[in-house]
Formats: structure tokens, sequence, C-alpha cells
């Protein structure tokens, strides 16, 4: 028994039907079903009858149920105390960010906390979001902003899409396109190429790809990297170009020259997301707090993407 299971109970027991509490609990039916279906395995006592068309409850499960909501208002009120304990001597939100979004979102976000909750403080880890969701799933951080994987994210955790991320074209300052301020994929063509790695930035590797191949166009790649600045500094250099997200325009060198990357509206190959991650099952007031600030911001910060 743990306690997903017994919140899966109380919801089917508070709907009365196992398809509205999975929507509340943004849960599959199956998976609810599963859920409750293996917390009566374990307890030896039948919680609900199903039929087709209704969902009645025990008395067994009357029973149980009446303790299991005691036993979660105790853990969750357990949680607040403790959580309240490790941050004695201030607040504390251990906040996740992939370093585009800690170049250019992190510092707006945190000058909008300070403004409103003067004592929040906000404890940064800037690292790649194959690196922080399993921080995120351990308990080591409150919230991330991340890049999204090529599956959903981890059925413990809530996501919600901040805002989509626009490619720029770092060129060495000597290349014949380094005088425009906007040039195309097309121009591209002939231009040799460094790609991030896509074991550490797939989201950007794809991307180079991607555009290449809506254009029918074979990208010349000759050179991949693992680490955004050394890219730049490869640019910098003279051994290429290379397609990067907007924000990391921050960090180019002088000796490299950042211009726009013309993408049509509807080119949905060229948008890099951006979203931030929680939890699903920790309450956290100063979490939910600095979650309503990203979102009222995120327009803002849209348009700078």
């Amino acid at each position: 028994m743990d306690l997903r299971q017994l919140r899966c109970a109380l919801a089917v027991a508070d709907e009365m039907h196992f398809g509205r509490a999975a929507a509340r609990l943004e849960m599959m039916p199956a998976a609810l079903g599963r859920s409750v279906r293996q917390l009566e395995d374990a307890l030896g006592v039948k919680i609900f009858e199903r039929t087709t068309r209704s969902v009645v409850i025990t008395s067994e499960g009357l029973r149980l149920l009446k303790e299991a909501r005691i036993l979660l208002e105790q853990a969750d009120a357990a949680e607040a105390r403790w959580r309240k304990l490790g941050r004695k001597g201030g607040q504390v939100l251990r906040l996740g960010a992939i370093d585009t979004a800690a170049s250019v979102l992190v510092p707006r976000l945190l000058q909008a906390v300070h403004a409103v909750h003067p004592d929040l403080r906000i404890q940064l880890v800037e690292e790649r979001s194959i690196k922080l969701i399993p921080r995120l799933l351990a308990g080591n951080l409150d919230l991330a902003v991340v890049r999204p994987g090529l599956k959903p994210f981890h059925r413990r955790l809530r996501g919600h899409l901040l805002l989509h991320e626009s490619p720029v074209v770092v060129l060495p300052q000597d290349h014949h396109l380094a005088s425009h301020d906007s040039i195309t994929v097309q121009d591209l063509a002939d231009t040799p190429l460094i790609v991030p790695d896509r074991r550490s930035r797939p989201h950007s590797h794809d991307l180079v790809l991607a555009l290449f191949a809506r254009e029918g166009i074979e990208p010349r790649i000759i050179q991949n990297a693992d680490e955004k600045q050394t890219m730049l500094n490869m640019v910098a250099a003279g051994i290429g170009a290379a397609i990067v997200p907007r924000w990391w325009s921050g960090l180019v060198p002088r000796s490299a020259h950042v211009c726009g990357l013309q993408i049509s509206h509807d080119n949905f190959a060229a948008r890099l997301p951006l979203h931030v991650v929680w939890p699903r099952d920790v309450r956290d007031p100063s979490r939910d707090a600095v979650m309503q600030i990203l979102l009222s911001i995120s327009d803002e910060l849209s348009a700078l993407a």
C-alpha cells in the first residue's frame, strides 16, 4: 500500500465514477483501476463493487476510506511541517533550469518573485533536461524548466508548456553572410555546420536536421559539440556556423556574428518547446506561488524568445 493508491481510491469514492476520478487525477482510467485493484489485493479488502454502470462502496471500503482520509490529511500536514523545518532561516525553493532558460527566463523570474515574495530564496540548479528530471523524481528539486523528451513526462510529474524558443544562426565574423541581419536555411546550404550532440541536446540537434530536411537540403555537418560554449567558440574560431536557440545569443563571443533565421509560421519543426515541470503529488504553497508568477510572465518571455 502507498499513499498514491489511497488517493486514487478516495478520488473514486468522491466521484463515484472511475472515469471522472481519473480525469481529476490526470490519469488514464485503466491506470486508476489498476492502482485501486492493487490496493485491494494488498489489503485483502474489497473497497468497491463495480458494474458497467455504477460504483458502490462496500461496508469494509467505507471504514477503510474513512481511515485513509485521516491518514492522508496527517501525511499532508506532516509534509508541510517537514518542508517548513527544512527551510528554517528563510523559505528556499529549489529550481532547476536548462542553460537557455537560466540565461533569460530565470533572471526575469527572480526579479518578479522577489518583488512579491522578498523572503523566498530560490536555489538554482543549472543542468540539462536529462539530469534535471531524475532530480525532480528523487525529490531534490521543487520545480524545473526543461525541454520535453521524446516520451511523455514520468507519471509522477506534471508539466505545462511555457513557450517556444526560436532559432538563430551564429556565423564566423568573416563569413560572407555575416553582414546580413536575417538569412534562410537555403543560404546555409554550402556552409559547414557545428551541430549539438544528440545525446545531450536532442531538441537542438533534431532542429537543425528538420530545418534542412524541410528544404530538401543535406546539411554539411563537420563537427558535433557537447557544450554550448564549445560550439560558440568553434564558430568564433571560423570552423563553421551553428543554429542555436535565440537565448544563447548573449553568450556569443565578439568574434562571431548572430543573425536571424527566416522561418515560416507553419514550420513547427523550428520551434523549441520549453516546459515547467513539478512533482504531481507534492503540495507546496511556495512552489505554487512561483508557478503562478512564471505563468503570468510567460507571454512577456515568449516575446523575447
